[in-house]
């Protein structure tokens, strides 16, 4: 399929993408901390006293991937002038420099690491990174990165090599392998934590971008990734997560079950994610830092 970029949109170049920065503030509360915990599954099980705790303000713990959502808005990568129609989440990363508060308020810079360009009709791939700093200190909170296919914007002149290699799971049978069930309204729960792309609840939406029906976040699946770390290897204790990074293959519906393969070797667990019912490879190249 060919995607034919919004004509008013202005002229990408190479040397200005990679100019880019964009300062930004962000604030949070602990209804947003729950409400994400609610939007990537968690909380099912009312009696459930591992996930209780990110869905309860008694003793609120903010889940190790909410940073990602608080920091979703106010990145370099907006001002590109990317036609958002036709642009799939490649990547997504977060590094946990510590524990993130269940709310707060935070200033933020961000920057364009990376853009490489496929071929007219072949697309772009860009790269942006936010490093989040709590208000009163200096010493960074959170790190994240952030890649996108934009399947409309190839041609314009960028590097066509030199994007960093993924995270390979290693060459043996997985460790442990854990099913989640997502909903087939996760996706309209999900976003009212910030993404609200039509792409994951329009169905015209949908069909217009290429899929038969709305699908669910990249980065509630990168979510739903960390809880099958968490819950196998971090005992449920959201400081035990330093890093979580996955590479997107192929969209998720909701209503579909996730079919996570981990593999564990010393502080870093691998994994990938896969559909059974469809026989696909949803979340690949996973990568998980385990904090001691």
């Amino acid at each position: 399929m060919t995607f034919e970029r919004d004509p008013s949109l202005p002229e990408i170049r190479y040397d200005r993408v990679m100019s880019l920065t964009k300062p930004a503030e962000h604030q949070w509360t602990e209804k947003d901390a729950m409400l994400y915990a609610l939007g990537i599954g968690l909380g099912q099980d009312p009696l459930d006293q591992n996930e209780l705790p990110f869905v309860y303000e008694a003793q609120l713990k903010a889940f190790p991937t909410f940073p990602v959502v608080v920091g979703f808005d106010g990145g370099a990568m907006e001002d590109i002038g990317i036609d958002y129609r036709y642009v799939l989440h490649g990547e997504h990363a977060v590094t946990l420099h510590r524990p993130f508060p269940s709310s707060g308020q935070a200033s933020a810079i961000s920057r364009m690491v990376g853009a490489w360009d496929k071929g007219a009709g072949k697309g772009a791939v860009f790269s942006e990174e936010k490093v989040i700093t709590l208000k009163g200190e200096s010493a960074p909170l959170v790190t994240l990165r952030k890649t996108s296919f934009a399947r409309a914007e190839g041609g314009f002149g960028g590097p066509r090599e030199g994007q960093p290699a993924p995270h390979a799971a290693p060459d043996r049978a997985p460790d442990r392998t854990v099913r989640i069930a997502t909903t087939p309204n996760q996706a309209l729960l999900y976003r009212l934590s910030g993404d609200l792309n039509p792409l994951h609840a329009d169905p015209a939406t949908a069909t217009a971008a290429g899929f038969p029906r709305p699908i669910l976040h990249g980065l509630c699946s990168f979510a739903i990734c960390c809880r099958a770390v968490l819950a196998e290897y971090g005992n449920f204790d959201p400081s035990r997560i330093a890093h979580h990074e996955v590479r997107f293959s192929a969209p998720v519906y909701p209503g579909e079950t996730l079919t996570i393969d981990l593999w564990k070797d010393g502080d870093t667990v691998s994994f990938e994610a896969r559909i059974e019912d469809r026989g696909v490879v949803a979340v690949r190249n996973g990568k998980t830092l385990l904090r001691n």
